[in-house]
Formats: structure tokens, sequence, C-alpha cells
């Protein structure tokens, strides 16, 4: 209501300056307002004159609601009071102590009339309204739009801090009166909310009454046939009478489902019917007494209240009529009509009267302006002099319905412009042009009243508001009063917004609440009480139950305007708490948006919040979140503060949270580490000069440690983390390098510098992993690294204590730490690999000729008088192979690159056959470059010459490098390059080189799909097999033997069944007769694993027979002598292996029914068939049969 808002005593203030001017009329204005006005004479039912008149609102149907603050009855009374005695009204008595700060005495009086059933509105209004007793120094902006006195607000002394329930030791002197006004204050704080209650309740049941028109009710009243319609709050009580009256006789399904039926109301409490009256008797009561008058609700009114029949709500006389009315009802209800009508004219007289009181009021603060300041001739050219008739101005006030709308008597603005000369002076020149918005909004304030033109007519004043009544306009709801008062200044529109929003956003569809963050953005930027604004900030962040990326982006740059607009204190006070308290919501859709917000607010908090709080913040979500999402966007944050941050102490705890943002299960928050963490923490690392000092060190110590404690079983996963944060801070380090070089001064922007080759740098993760966005610009990147590369190559790197440092300790560890990885983890080779390649291809050619290929060389000695020396082999055999080859050898693919790579493996794979090493190193160089196509020219370049070579070692080498190129090269290079070769070394004069051709054979069975390849090979393997020259070559026999188990499940069918099993039959017969028990026992294990291998896969009943169960006999006679654990698995997989051939043979004779024969007895079976041949068909029955039984 507006009463809320605005300070009702000002009015009365300014009519007691009225008073003082104009001291003849101060008595009549105060006593009767009215006097003069038409009315019925001889009224018999005016009280006596000696009466007091009654100050209770009463609701009246015939009317509109009354004016803000003034009473209809007190006014009707008084117009009706004919009496000559002079005597002081309550609330005159009430105004003189408001005016004269007599507050406690004001609240006494308060009480006692509340006590007395008396309310005055006066009185009400004041202490229910908050802001009268708010401290606030000097005269704020608010004070115009609240209609405040010259004095400004109340100031808050001790007596009467407790009407605010604040600090209550704050301005006590001892302990027993701040005892005593505690309760006092909790007293009146429950007196107050009982009073809130029970006028929120009298106002619902006004407004229910006043749903149907009064014409509406007079036809019903008038013509008892016709129903009238059941308004709600009757059917909330009649629900409540029935719901009672089930529970009471036992129907309580009934009054279960009743109130389902009915879940908007509360059947326990007759308070939530929101009817102002006491409950009525139970439905069996009702039913009754239905024959007799129901007892007036004035028998159950307080009787200090003196309430009159005409003063009770309509839905009380609706309710108290029979169907039948008697007489003197009858006459009630007409003496009722009566009286309402008398009030209306009094009310309509009233409004009248209050305008020209206005008007003159607004005059005389005009004229006073005038007198102080002469205004320009065109300030008020409508503005009517003082003297002017008082009709004059009625018809002019009265010409515009809402200016004299019955609902709203403009006091909201009129108020506030009587005030307003007194509280708010013109401010001094000077201050109005340095603030122009606060001088058009002076201006805006002061314009004089809007004027109407008038009509040439002689209508009464209660004659126009009675015709402008029947305009449908109400104020009495909380939207009513906010659409009848219009905002007359920027702040009443924030103020009116703030009252607003909370009750739009509700109402308005999920999907296009986004469309509401402006108004509350700017509402909460500008709004000046701080508890609206949070409760804005609030729905701002509750808008959306849960936000998708589009909104999130809307809210998120809402947050980044206020900020910039609010300034760094109102973001750590208003928007920060937001964030903290919907850290742990459910919806993890809800906690991304907290965790976008910190990063997006992060440059616009005070730096001790955003390295203390903000970061803490983002560090319990990392730790204790389990969406990826959100901790996803809990990095990105952190990389933002990182980047603002400016306490070097943070320092170990940003590097914690680096360790433990990489160790996240999830790909996608690692992918953020590198992406935005990882650069921003390195770059504050640079400009504290620890980059190179501290960041890189340390994590060089964790993967030496992990070396070292892996030597059992090295834990890949953290290898990985810690070499992927190395190779994130190669950028950055290269971008030290250049800006701390002798040359960076002499750096110069020029138009004719070449631009950068858009491959000189690897492709980074993102943006801030760029060198060119690190150094600045693409143009400065270019001219540094035009410097650079002739610094390298004609001046050296003397005083370069980056690149030194680069050079001289940290390439020589990561050279060491290469040579202590297992050389068969094809994980760590690949990740360090990746790392050499990144960091060769960031530093240069130039650099990586010049400093890093002399390193790897002099550890890798691949000269000849070295071939022998057991330290020169045994680095070969290293992991240091491989990675120089695949990170350091393929960074550039020149020519002269190339050849470089296919000598160098030439030579290793010369040296290592010629010195009988292993070949693990080797292996690992071709897994590697064998994974890109590109190099496997190349691979079968280097292949070739083993081929060729003079030494059986090395082309058993080469033979054997062949199967681990076959998986991944194209069958043509395979037929080309592949089998050419291998056929070749199949000749060889070398019986090895012959068997080491074998596997790389066996490969191709499995891969390639040609046909004309396929028989090639099987010929070539047919002649090792069954050549006499092979008879008894026993490695050979294993290799054939190995090569079949591995490759005869992948390989093709046929091959397998003609082939395969076959020979594999041959050679377990042939065992069972040799001789030599070493041979013969290496045989039969390699044939238990090929037969092993080969049991998994389908093979037909004929091979099954004629090869693979024979081949296992003799298997098994061999293990009864050598292995009698493996003789065991070997009786079981020839059973297993007898019942397949047995069940297929049974299915072929009887069809389907032979698996279920072979797995019952014969009385199962015997029922079985007997079911089976019931059937007469045998499509959908027969598939009942073997379905479950429900």
């Amino acid at each position: 209501m507006a009463a809320a808002n605005v300070n009702p005593f000002n009015l009365s203030d300014s009519e007691e300056e009225e008073a003082e001017r104009r001291p003849n009329e101060s008595v009549d204005t105060e006593r009767s307002p009215s006097d003069g006005a038409p009315g019925p004479p001889g009224n018999p039912f005016s009280p006596p004159a000696d009466t007091e008149p009654p100050t209770l609102v009463l609701s009246i149907n015939r009317t509109s609601p009354s004016g803000e603050g003034i009473s209809v009855s007190a006014a009707a009374t008084a117009a009706m009071a004919c009496s000559t005695e002079t005597r002081v009204s309550v609330d005159v008595i009430a105004a003189q102590l408001l005016r004269d700060q007599y507050i406690l005495t004001a609240l006494e009086f308060h009480t006692e009339l509340l006590e007395a059933g008396r309310e005055l509105p006066r009185l009400r209004d004041y202490f229910s309204n908050p802001g009268n007793f708010e401290r606030q120094s000097g005269t704020p902006p608010a004070s115009k739009d609240q209609g405040l006195g010259p004095g400004g607000p109340l100031n808050r002394a001790g007596s009467i801090s407790t009407l605010d329930s604040l600090d209550f030791a704050r301005y006590s002197d001892d302990g027993n009166r701040e005892t005593d006004e505690r309760v006092a204050v909790l007293e009146f704080e429950l007196r107050k909310a009982k009073e809130t209650i029970q006028a929120l309740r009298a106002n619902l049941t006004q407004a229910a009454e006043s749903e149907l028109p009064s014409q509406e009710r007079k036809n019903f009243k008038s013509s008892p046939e016709i129903q009238e319609p059941i308004r709600p709050l009757e059917k909330r009580a009649l629900n409540f009478l029935v719901n009672e009256y089930l529970l009471k006789n036992e129907y309580k399904l009934s009054a279960i489902t009743f109130s389902d039926e009915n879940d908007d109301q509360d059947f326990e409490l007759w308070d939530d019917v929101g009817l102002n009256i006491p409950k009525p008797p139970d439905l069996l009561q009702l039913y009754r007494n239905c024959g007799a008058a129901l007892p007036s609700p004035r028998d159950v009114v307080d009787v200090a209240v003196g309430m009159d029949l005409g003063d009770l709500p309509g839905n009380c006389v609706a309710l108290d009529a029979p169907k039948k009315p008697d007489l003197s009802q009858q006459q009630q209800a007409e003496v009722v009509q009566e009286l309402e009508y008398q009030i209306s004219l009094l009310n309509n007289e009233k409004q009248s009267l209050a305008e020209q009181m206005k008007k003159l009021q607004s005059e005389i603060q005009t004229l006073k302006r005038s007198v102080s300041s002469p205004p320009p001739a065109t300030l008020n050219p409508g503005a009517q002099p003082t003297s002017s008739p008082p009709c004059s101005t009625n018809n002019a006030s009265s010409d515009d319905p809402l200016a004299v709308s019955p609902t709203d008597n403009g006091q909201y603005l009129d108020i506030r412009g009587v005030s307003e000369p007194e509280s708010d002076p013109d401010p001094p020149p000077s201050q109005n042009t340095s603030q122009p918005h606060h001088q058009s909004h002076n201006k805006l304030k002061k314009r004089p009243p809007v004027q109407f033109d008038q009509p040439n007519r002689k209508l009464s004043p209660a004659f126009q508001q009675a015709l402008l009544s029947f305009c449908r306009m109400c104020s009495d709801s909380r939207l009513g009063a906010e659409v009848s008062r219009i905002a007359d200044s920027e702040e009443s529109v924030m103020l009116m917004l703030g009252r607003c929003l909370p009750h739009i956003v509700p109402n308005v569809l999920l999907a296009k609440r986004e469309e509401l963050i402006p108004l509350i953005l700017c509402t909460a930027c500008l709004h000046p009480e701080p508890k609206e604004r949070d409760q804005l900030l609030h729905i701002l962040f509750n808008l959306i139950k849960r936000p998708d990326d589009e909104q999130r982006q809307m809210i998120l740059t809402g947050c980044v305007a206020f900020a910039r607009h609010v300034g760094p204190t109102r973001v750590e006070a208003e928007l920060l708490p937001q964030c903290w308290e919907q850290i742990n919501h459910k919806y993890p859709e809800r906690r991304l948006l907290v965790a976008e917000a910190c990063g997006a607010l992060a440059p616009y908090l005070p730096k001790e919040i955003r390295s203390s709080l903000v970061l803490s913040m983002l560090q319990q979500m990392l730790a204790e979140d389990k969406a990826d999402m959100v901790r996803e966007a809990v990095v990105k944050s952190l990389g933002i503060i990182m980047g603002y941050i400016d306490d070097p102490d943070k320092y170990s705890q940003g590097f914690e949270l680096m360790l433990l943002s990489i160790g996240d299960p999830s790909e996608r928050v690692v992918s953020a580490v590198h992406q935005v963490f990882i650069p921003a923490f390195a770059a504050w690392t640079t400009e504290l000069g620890t980059l190179h000092s501290a960041l890189i060190p340390a994590l060089m110590a964790r993967i030496e440690k992990l070396l070292t404690q892996g030597e059992h079983g090295l834990d890949e996963h953290k290898l990985h983390m810690f070499l992927s944060a190395l190779q994130s801070l190669i950028p950055p380090l290269f971008a030290v390098v250049l800006q701390n070089a002798p040359f960076t001064s002499r750096a110069k922007l020029h138009g004719d510098t070449p631009a950068i080759e858009v491959t000189r740098f690897p492709r980074p993760a993102s943006l801030l992993q760029d060198v060119a966005t690190i150094i600045g610009s693409r143009e400065m990147l270019a001219a540094l690294l035009l410097l650079y590369d002739h610094q390298l190559e004609h001046e050296g790197t003397t005083g370069w204590d980056s690149l030194l440092w680069v050079v001289n300790q940290f390439l020589p560890q990561l050279i060491e730490i290469v040579g202590r990885i297992n050389v068969t983890s094809s994980t760590c080779v690949h990740e360090f690999s990746r790392f050499f390649w990144r960091f060769c291809r960031t530093f240069g050619k130039i650099f990586t000729n010049t400093k890093v290929k002399p390193q790897f060389q002099e550890i890798l000695r691949l000269s000849e008088e070295n071939v022998d020396a057991s330290a020169g082999n045994g680095i070969l055999t290293k992991a240091t192979v491989p990675i120089y080859a695949t990170g350091v050898l393929t960074c550039y693919n020149q020519e002269e690159d190339r050849k470089l790579l296919v000598g160098f493996l030439e030579d290793v794979m010369t040296t290592l056959s010629l010195s009988y090493a292993p070949l693990d190193s080797l292996k690992a160089a071709f897994v590697e470059l064998g994974a890109n196509p590109v190099y496997h020219e190349l691979l079968l370049t280097v292949l070739w010459y083993g081929v060729v070579h003079t030494s059986a070692l090395v082309r058993c080498t080469a033979a054997r490098m062949f199967e681990l190129l076959v998986k991944g090269v194209n069958e043509t290079l395979v037929a080309q390059r592949v089998v050419p070769a291998l056929i070749t070394l199949s000749s060889d004069p070398e019986i090895s080189v012959r068997i080491s051709t074998i596997p790389a054979f066996g490969t191709i069975m499995e891969t390639v799909t040609q046909k004309e390849l396929l028989e090639r090979v099987k010929m070539q393997l047919a002649s090792f097999l069954e050549d006499p020259q092979y008879q008894d070559q026993h490695s050979l026999h294993m290799e054939i033997i190995r090569t079949f188990g591995r490759v005869g499940p992948n390989a093709e069918p046929r091959f397998r069944d003609e082939f395969v099993l076959p020979h594999l039959h041959k050679l377990s017969l042939a065992n069972n007769s040799q001789a030599t028990e070493s041979k013969r026992i290496d045989i039969a294990t390699q044939l238990f694993e090929a037969y092993s291998a080969l049991s998994c896969c389908f093979i037909s009943e004929e091979v099954m027979v004629n090869h693979f169960l024979p081949g296992l006999r003799c298997l098994r006679a061999d293990m009864e002598q050598l292995s009698p654990e493996h003789e065991v698995i070997l009786s079981s997989m020839i059973k297993e292996c007898e019942i397949k051939v047995e069940n297929r043979g049974m299915a072929d004779a009887q069809g389907s029914v032979s698996i279920a024969s072979s797995l019952v007895g014969e009385d199962a079976k015997t029922k079985f068939l007997s079911k089976m041949g019931q059937l007469t068909t045998s499509g959908a029955m027969l598939a009942n049969v073997f379905q479950r039984k429900k």
C-alpha cells in the first residue's frame, strides 16, 4: 500500500502551516473539512453532538476505498456533526505530538487507542513506516521521494531505537534498561505483526466483497429468486465446513479426496479462509437453525468498536439474509443503503476539498519561490493566481480522470511536492555546472503542475466526482498502487523497479527470463537500498533454474557490466556473497555459473580478495566438485586469477593448484589446464623471475623422482602429467630467452621485416601458448626471430644467461632423464619424442643443429671404433636412440634432414647387429616412426640397406624389422617393396636369415587380403615345411609353430583349415619320434601354445576329426611323459572337442532335437519328442516350446 512508503504527517504539517497563515479557517478545516456540503437533513442515525467521532476504517461497498491515511468514517461523522461544540479531535492531538517529536507519548497514545478499539490511521501509518526511524546524515535524495518534512527523517535516539529492533545495547546505559527495552521491543513487534496480519485479512475480505459491483449486489438483494454467484471466500468457507463435517462423521477417505481436490487451502486453520470474521457454526448446527435467522455478526464484534450495521462488510449482510427476508431486515437494508449513499457523497466532497487544498498549497509554494528568486517569464504560464476561486481550481484538477480518481487522491506526488522546497533547496550554480545530469533531474522535479483545458460547465464537485467514479480504476492492490503513482525522478523509478521486479520474475517463462537481466542489473546498480540490491542480485543468480551456455553468458556479461559500474567495494560486498551461496548448489549449471563468475569478476575485485577469498573458493570447487564441466570452468577461472594476482607468497599455492588440476581424471579439465592455467601461471612466474629457476626445475625434480621410484614399475600416467606440463612451458621459456637476449633492445618494427613462416612453430594448444601472443605481436616476434637466428649463427651465446641455462642445464638434464626410461614402454618413448619435437621446433633449426644434435651425438658415439666398446653399445640400447631419431631428427623434413635420419638408423641397425645387442631401441624407433605414413618409404629404404648388407647379422635384423613395419604399410607397398625383400631373404645362404623371415610372412598372412599375395606367402611357408633340407631344422620348426599360434586365430579361415592345422598335425606327429628330449619338450610347449590359441576358433567337423583331434592326441602323448600338468589340460580339450563332434553328428541326424537330447536323460528326451510330435506346424508354435515358463 502507498501508506507504507509515504510519510503521512507532512500533509498535516502543511495543513498546520496553512492554519497559522489563516487562523480564521483552521478550526473549521480540522473539525469539519466538508462544511457546507449537501447532505440529507435530519439523519436519524447521525451520532449525538457530544459523541467522539469513531476512527475505525470501514469497508464501504458502494464507494471506492478512501485516500491514504484519511478515515472514511471520520470524515463522514465530521460532516454529519451538527453540534456547535468546539472539541479537539484525537487526530489533531496525534498530529501535534508527532510534529513536536513526542514520539514515546504518541506511541502510548496509539497503544491506548488500539486497546480501546479506536485505531487512528495517522499513528498507525507513522509507526508502521520504518523510514520514520532511520538515522541519516544530511538530506539524502530518498527523503524527497518519501515526502519528508523540512527536518528530514527522524534521527534515531536511544529511546526509540527499539522500533526497528536494531542494536539494543547501543544506546542503553545499564543492563536493566537494556532488558526492559528488549522486552518492550518484542512486545511491540508482536503487536505490530498481529495488526499486520489482521489488516491483510481485512483487505482480502474487502477485495472479495468488491468483486461484484454494488448495483449487481442490489439486484440480487431485491430479487431473491436470482441466485448470486458464489464468491471465492464464500467457497473457501464452505469447503472448510464441509471438510470439518466429513472428518467429524468418520468420512476420512472422502475428506482426503476432498482435501486433495482443494490443495490450495489449509483445512486445519480457519484463518486460512481469509475472512475477517469468526468461524461460523458447523454444518449440522446450520442445518438445524436453517428455519431461523442466524445471529447477526454484530453480536460477535468487540463492543468497544461500536460498529453500526451499515459499517459491516457486504458479505456479512449477504450471509445474514434468509430466503424470505422479513420486513425489519428489509428496512434495515434500506437504511444501510441510504447511509452508504450519504457517505459516498461526503467522501466525494472530501476529495474535492482535498484537491483544492493541494492546489492552494502548490500555488503558495510557487509564489514563495518567485519571491525568493524570480523565475523566467516562461516558467509557469498556465499557473493560476492565488485569488482564483476554488471552483475553478477544482475544475482544473478534476478534468483529467487520472487526476481525480477516487482510488488515488494524489498524495504521493503532492506531499513530495510540498516538502521539496524546504527539504531540498536549489543547488549552487557551481554544482549545477559540474553535474548536468543532476541539474536536469532537479528541473524535472520542479516543473510546474500540468494544466488542462477547463470545460465551461457548472457541475458541482460532488457530481463530478460521482460521475468519474464510474471509471473502473483500482489502487487497493499492490499493483494498483504502483500503477496509480507515476514516478517523477530516476530514483523513484529505481524504487518502483525494486518493488515490482520480485513479483514480475516468477511469472516470466523460463526460456525468456534472460530478457529481464538488463532490468535487474540496472535496478541493482542504481537502487539506494542495500537490502533491495541484495534481493535483486539474488534474483539474478537464481533467475533460471538450470541456465544453459548462452544464458550463463548473458548473466556473466551483466555481472561484468555491474562490476564496472559500481566498483570493487560493492562487487566484493554484493556479488561475491551470491557466488558463495551457490558454491554447493545441487544443479551443476548453477555451480558452473559461480565458477565462471569468479573468473569474469577477477579484474574488478580488490587485490586482497582476489588472492584470498576467490582463490580459496575456486580451490575448494576444484577439489570437491564432481562435475567435469564445473572443474573445467574452475581451472579457466584460476588461470584468469593467475593473470591478475600480484602476491608473490601465493606462488606455492598456484604450483599446488597446477599439480592438482593436471592430475584430474577428466580430459576436458586437463585440456583447460594446458590451454589457460599453465600459460597464465607461467606468465606470472616470468614476471617473478622464477620460471627457469623454480617452476621448470620443480617439474624436472618430480620426473626424476618418479623414475627413481619406478624401477620396478613406472607410473606412466604421472610421467605423462609432468611431461605435458613441461611441454606447455616451452613457449613461455622461449619467450623468456627472446626477451632477455642481448639484441632485444635493438629490435625495432620495420615494414620490411619478413613474415613468420606458418610452420615455424608447432600449433599451440590455445592462443595463450602462442609465442606471438606472449611477446605482444607477430611483428615484434618476427623482428626478434631475425635477430635470434643471426645471433646464434654468427655472434654466439656469450652473456645470454637464459639461453645458456637452457643449453648447459636444462638440455643435459633432459637427455640424462631420457637415458633412464624403459625403452620397451612405447608410451614413455612417445611422450618424450613429442616433447623434444616441440622443443626443437620452438627453438628453431639453427638451435637444434648447433645445440641439441651435438649433445645427443656426443652421447651416442656411433663411430666404427666404438662398435665393440661396452659403454658405447650400452647407450644404444636405451631410449635415447628412438627419442633422438623421432624427436630430434624428424623436426625438419628437408632432404638433408631425411638423409641424416636414414644414416642414423642404418648405423644403429648395423652397430646393434654386429655387437649382438638387444634390438629394443631400434624396434621402438621403427614403431614410433611407422605410425606416421610419411616415413614408410624412408623405413623401407633403411631395411633394404639391411637386406643387401654383407653381414648375415644385419640381414637377420632387417628381416625381423619387416614384421614391425608390415602392419602399418599399405598393401601396395607390401606387394612392391616388402614381399620381394622377404623372398630375397628367404633364399639367403644363411639359414638364420631365412628363419628370421618367417614372422614377417606370418604377419602378412594376418593383415593382407590380396589373394595373389597370400598365395605367394603360402608357397614360401610351404617350402619351409616340406623341403627336406629343413626337416631337421629345430629353430625353423619352433619359429613356424610360434608364428602359426600368433597369426592363426586372425588369419583367413581357409588358410587356417587347409594349411595351418594340417601342418601342425604333421609337426605333432613328428615330434612323437623326436629322440632329443630338449628339442621334444620345446616343440611340445610351442604346440601347446598354438593349439590353445586355435581352440577358440570355429573349426569344421572334417578338419576337427582329421587334423585337430589327432594333433591334440599326439601332443598329449608327448605331455604324458614330459609335462603331466599339461596333459590334464590337453585331456580336457580333447574331451570338449569330441563332444562338439558328437553333437554336430547328432544334429545332422535329428536336427535341433539332438541339442536337447545330449543334455537331458532318456525320460526327458521321450517327453520332449512326444511334445514335438503333437505340433502341427513348425513356425511360431515351435518357438513357443523354447520359451521360459512365466
